[in-house]
């Protein structure tokens, strides 16, 4: 139980639902209610499927190109470790995908689906959390479910986005938002040095 707990929160890191919110309430600015909430659901089921598509096909892209678990351990933590950086001392996930609009009538892929709640922060680490080499069918199974569960989490955020967005507060959401980047950043740290623990003494 308390691993499942513990996925769920490093999931929550990295999906960063609570930071969608702003990204969503700026993309759908020019919607009314009704469209604002398809918007929110089709961008959630595109991101899931978007983060599915790489907890099946990751591993055969890394076998196909003979990368050894221990150089993906590395790569995967240095990479997360400088996502985890851009959310901890950059503007904030909310403000740096917000500049990322540029066509008000397209949203629901692109920025809300991607890369605002499928980012490339996720993706790597849904594809960390899946390696064949470390855990088990069952194990990769329920990482999948729980992938679901917070990009639901994450989709009944963005249909509250307004009342959300009032409670916590623009400035709430950043904070939480950078937060989320030092779990993150734990988590790439303890990777790489598993990488580079098993690389040099096994």
């Amino acid at each position: 139980m308390s691993e499942i707990l513990t996925t769920i929160l490093f999931l929550i890191a990295v999906i960063d639902p609570l930071g969608s919110v702003p990204v969503y309430l700026e993309a759908t600015k020019h919607f009314d209610e009704k469209y604002k909430k398809r918007i929110a659901i089709r961008a959630s089921v595109i991101a899931f499927f978007i983060l599915l598509f790489f907890i099946v096909i990751g591993q055969l892209i890394l076998e196909g190109m003979d990368i050894s678990l221990d150089a993906f351990q590395i790569s995967g933590g240095v990479i997360l470790f400088l996502f985890a950086l851009t959310m901890i001392f950059g503007d904030g996930k909310p403000e740096m995908e917000k500049h990322l609009i540029s066509d008000y009538k397209h949203v629901t892929i692109f920025p809300v689906a991607i890369p605002s709640i499928a980012s490339p922060g996720a993706i790597m680490a849904v594809v960390l959390m899946t390696d064949n080499n470390l855990y088990t069918i069952q194990q990769q199974g329920l990482t999948a479910v729980l992938v679901f569960v917070v990009v639901v989490i994450t989709a009944l955020l963005l249909l509250a986005a307004n009342a959300v967005q009032k409670r916590v507060g623009a400035y709430g959401i950043t904070v939480i938002s950078k937060v989320m980047g030092l779990i993150l950043a734990s988590y790439a740290v303890q990777s790489i040095l598993t990488g580079l623990k098993d690389f040099f003494f096994n």
